[in-house]
């Protein structure tokens, strides 16, 4: 294995899924990830998929278990305490259902897809390095069991999260870098549990709390917390009783408790780099953008990113075009900031912030008043919610 088309940094899915339908396109890569595969393989991620990502599996054979476990659901609940909850209705507004089937799952579903087709992966690659990347043959470095390796390609693909070394691989004076820190995290279990019929968002004096689902026996919560909150400080008893504290009393009775399988505390961002494209190096998912997850939209803005990096090289391959390939940052981007835009203002309406007065709490709950009684409004929200054509 020293030479491919396209070496793609990480094994997420985002890079598994490029990987799987630059194979469907004839295009020849390698992935390369910095964890165990079973490590990839417990992250608990997001859930909840726009009808675009959904089809994109689908047209790419990666369906049928996303179609026999999934949720399908027109939308999600808007509830403010006492003040009673909206339905954000997909459906009707935008034409387009929701559905929740979780990033693990995806990711298995991704992993025996490579699999079957003799796909390369190497997982545990350390020190991974990108050499040359202005050059029309660029190179990647990287160590495995104490002896270092090389592929010589054409294309690299950076999908290797925020924390990964694609990004950092473009020159300082060329990126350009958009973020705001929120004070505050959510703190996640999972039970084994069925989920509510809905998702319910729901804002309460409290702080936030949402109910997600996976399948109709696993189930996701979440409540805000300080950022620096521990797992530890949280026993499931603890958790339940704050979850149904800041549900209003319909969907608070309708929650079925059980122990934690998972639980974890996630930081709230806003992140975005430009470009995204840099000489021979393209960057798709987190190492590019972070939205907090209010919006549902990090696992949604990977798949767009790949949907248009993708169709980029086989149009390079198959047509020897290249338009679609300089145009590729520009294009992602229109997409990354409508939904990092949609995600903040969802933030700032349902969290409650330190630095709150009475006349931001006034302002958020006009704000809610406003969509209960403004159809416009609230297909306005459903229409952005539900995630606009790639």
């Amino acid at each position: 294995m020293n030479k491919t088309n396209v070496a793609i940094i990480g094994g997420g899915p985002a890079g598994l899924l490029l990987s799987h339908i630059l194979h469907l396109h004839g295009v020849d890569n390698v992935v390369l990830e910095r964890q165990s595969r079973d490590y990839v393989l417990k992250r608990i991620r997001a859930g909840v998929l726009e009808f675009g990502t959904v089809q994109m599996l689908r047209d790419v054979g990666l369906g049928e278990r996303m179609d026999r476990e999934g949720l399908v659901h027109s939308g999600s609940m808007l509830a403010w305490q006492d003040e009673g909850s909206l339905l954000i209705d997909t459906v009707k507004y935008a034409g387009r259902p929701m559905m929740a089937y979780g990033q693990t799952a995806i990711t298995e579903d991704l992993y025996a897809a490579r699999d079957r087709a003799g796909g390369k992966i190497v997982d545990q690659a350390a020190d991974v390095a990108l050499h040359d990347l202005t050059s029309p043959q660029p190179w990647v470095t990287w160590t495995k069991d104490g002896r270092q390796h090389r592929v010589d390609c054409e294309f690299v693909a950076g999908c290797d999260g925020f924390h990964g070394v694609a990004r950092q691989s473009i020159p300082a004076d060329v990126l350009r870098t958009y973020e705001r820190v929120y004070p505050f995290g959510w703190l996640g279990i999972m039970s084994r549990t069925p989920p509510l019929d809905n998702l319910v968002y729901a804002h309460h004096d409290r702080g936030f709390a949402l109910a997600s689902q996976r399948n109709p026996m696993l189930s996701r919560y979440y409540i805000q917390c300080e950022s620096d909150a521990q797992p530890g400080e949280w026993p499931d008893d603890r958790f339940w009783d704050e979850f149904k504290a800041r549900m209003p009393s319909e969907f608070a009775r309708a929650v079925v408790t059980g122990p934690s399988i998972e639980k974890s505390v996630a930081p709230l961002r806003s992140f975005v780099a430009e470009p995204m494209s840099y000489g021979r190096l393209f960057l798709a998912g987190d190492a590019a953008h972070i939205v907090p997850p209010t919006g549902a939209k990090g696992l949604n803005l990977a798949a767009s990113d790949v949907h248009y990096l993708s169709r980029a090289l086989e149009a390079h391959y198959r047509h020897g075009r290249d338009d679609l390939l300089e145009a590729y940052s520009r294009t992602a981007l229109q997409r990354v900031w409508g939904a990092e835009r949609l995600s903040w203002w969802l933030t700032q309406l349902l969290h409650v912030f330190p630095q709150d007065t009475g006349f931001d709490r006034r302002l958020r709950l006009n704000e809610f008043q406003y969509l209960r009684r403004s159809e416009r409004a609230l297909a306005t929200l459903a229409e952005q919610y539900a995630g606009l054509p790639f």
